[in-house]
């Protein structure tokens, strides 16, 4: 078996960013999650954590996760499959589709659809690839999780995820935050 190369600080950002997304689907604060903790960290250090800036032992991960009503593992296991992906874990997109959606939650992936649309050569089509990395951006955007927005994307397009594509799973692609155009091989960035 070949070995898995690990960017750590790229793990810590998803790491916090998990922790952050549980904590803003719950409506709490730092100051209510803090509260909720058995033993005592500044606020400032929790918005470390989240960050990725700050490593977080495994003892206090844990309280975090029980504090959020989390098991560890739990949110561990979905860190892992957002960054050992394969090209299965990407879907094909109608940008149109998105764009006229009337989903709240979507407002800023609709604003990013109907941006690319403008700036897309029309004979190029509406459809392109987004990888997993691109939609833990656009999740995190819309104030939402990945498999949420994944769920409303399949129900727009009608479809499962994945295409045949080869994906890149290095660290760097995944934080490019860049949607592939699929059979153009044009880049969409995100803003």
């Amino acid at each position: 078996m070949r070995p898995v190369h690990l960017d750590s600080e790229h793990y810590q950002r998803m790491l916090g960013n998990e922790l952050r997304t549980l904590r803003k689907s719950r409506g709490w604060t730092r100051k209510q999650l803090n509260a909720r903790l058995q033993s005592t960290i500044s606020l400032q250090t929790l918005a470390t954590y989240e960050h990725g800036t700050r490593q977080c032992s495994v003892v206090r991960f844990a309280e975090i996760c029980l504090a959020l009503g989390e098991k560890p593992h739990d949110v561990l296991a979905r860190v892992d499959r957002r960054l050992f992906t394969t090209a299965a874990d990407e879907i094909r997109v109608d940008l149109s589709k998105i764009a006229e959606s009337t989903e709240p939650t979507l407002l800023p992936l609709r604003r990013w659809a109907a941006d690319r649309l403008r700036e897309t050569d029309p004979a190029s089509g509406n459809e392109i690839t987004l990888t997993t990395a691109a939609i833990e951006r656009m999740a995190e955007l819309c104030g939402t999780t990945s498999v949420e927005l994944l769920s409303y994307l399949r129900e727009l397009t009608g479809r499962r995820s994945g295409n045949g594509a080869s994906s890149s799973n290095s660290p760097n692609a995944a934080d490019n935050g860049t949607a592939d155009g699929g059979a153009t091989g044009s880049s969409y960035p995100l803003r």
